[in-house]
């Protein structure tokens, strides 16, 4: 799916701000418990889903926590974590988000927070395409700090001109999936180790949403959740079942699709679909109708069975992601380092197609870069119609 212009504005803009958390202490002398609206901050710009997120120090003062979205209820809880999505919607407007919390000792606390939006850009009805670049230098170092001119973009083998560009501080939200069927049991303790180092080394301004699938798909931790109970949701894993690993990639273009900045998809499976709802073809579909890019992780049968690295491949290459296939413990810290380091230093090039009717159409996406470089990025878009 293609972002809006208004996100590419966003980009533009600056570097998004620190969040600033809405919070204060509420009680009496002896028995204060500290609220906070931790997500999203006052002074942020949001679209798509969105997490909610509250901080309630003790977390027991708290009987019942409801959040509100421009005065409509989102979610009620009852015990933490006291997080929910909300879908912003795909224009980055103002929107007034609150926070009530009904405490043991009967005080009623409230929290307010109101994002901020684009006016001068609400109108415009333009949509680009986003196209997500990891330049190296023929061997395996990242070139960061390319200027836009050095890059060059091409439509149907048409040139294209760069709209926006952004190579420094630009927002990457994260999915991570984490096959559990039983096809996997032989390799969970290693499959654990893997994704808990994967999970320990990704940079903490970075939002992660963690999934398990089998026949189904599971969402074990949302963007806001701590990294130590992200740990321990993979801790508790246990493999049974089939394997729906076309319907894991399109859940988790779903959830990505519509956010602006970075989006990376990375899955850790042995390749093998055994039992989803849609084909290979339909995740590719997707996949090009996205600015996704997906990354493989090869585990168990995956690292040594040429048709499943294959699958791998297929996927992950036309997106400007790529596979890596290893189960040794040791080479996949080498592999985790090095992937985080080429998501830091990727370059989110957009530009506004020449034809821009949603037909369905496939076109083909070309990027190169001045210099002695090398470059890999998504290599087509398909312009689908608004769902």
């Amino acid at each position: 799916m293609r972002a809006s212009i208004l996100g590419a504005c966003v980009l533009a803009l600056a570097a998004w701000s620190v969040p600033h958390a809405a919070g204060a202490q509420a009680g009496g002398a002896g028995g204060a418990a500290t609220v906070q609206l931790t997500a999203p901050s006052g002074d942020a710009y949001v679209t798509g889903p969105t997490p909610l997120v509250a901080r309630i120090d003790p977390v027991g003062a708290a009987t019942r926590v409801v959040f509100y979205a421009d005065g409509r209820v989102v979610c009620t809880l009852t015990r933490a974590p006291f997080e929910c999505s909300w879908d912003a919607g795909g224009s980055v407007v103002e929107h007034e988000i609150r926070l009530v919390v009904s405490l043991a000792d009967g005080e009623r606390v409230v929290r307010t927070a109101r994002t901020r939006g684009l006016a001068y850009a609400q109108r415009v009805d333009v949509d680009i395409v986003q196209v997500t670049a990891t330049v190296t230098d023929g061997g395996r170092h990242f070139v960061r700090g390319l200027a836009s001119s050095a890059f060059h973009l091409y439509e149907d083998g048409r040139p294209q001109a760069i709209t926006n560009f952004a190579s420094e501080n630009v927002p990457l939200d994260l999915v991570v999936a984490v096959d559990v069927s039983g096809s996997m049991k032989p390799s969970v303790p290693t499959l654990k180790s893997a994704v808990k180092a994967f999970l320990a080394a990704v940079p903490a301004a970075d939002q992660v949403s963690l999934l398990a699938f089998n026949d189904n798909i599971f969402t074990l931790t949302r963007q806001a959740t701590d990294p130590k109970d992200r740990a321990a949701a993979v801790d508790r894993l246990a493999a049974w079942g089939g394997t729906a690993l076309y319907d894991v990639i399109i859940r988790g273009v779903d959830l990505l699709g519509r956010r602006t900045g970075r989006k990376a998809l990375i899955v850790f499976t042995d390749g093998e679909d055994q039992g989803s709802h849609a084909p290979i073809d339909e995740a590719e579909r997707r996949l090009q109708a996205s600015d996704v890019t997906l990354y493989m992780i090869g585990q168990g049968r995956g690292t040594s069975l040429e048709p499943l690295k294959k699958v791998m491949q297929r996927l992950a290459q036309p997106t400007g992601g790529r596979a890596l296939f290893t189960e040794k413990i040791d080479e996949l810290h080498g592999a985790f380092a090095e992937l985080l380091d080429e998501l830091s230093s990727q370059y989110l090039l957009s530009y506004a197609p020449p034809d821009a009717r949603r037909d369905g159409t496939l076109h083909q996406i070309k990027v190169e870069v001045d210099g002695h470089y090398r470059v890999r990025a998504r290599q087509s878009y398909r312009a689908e119609g608004q769902p």
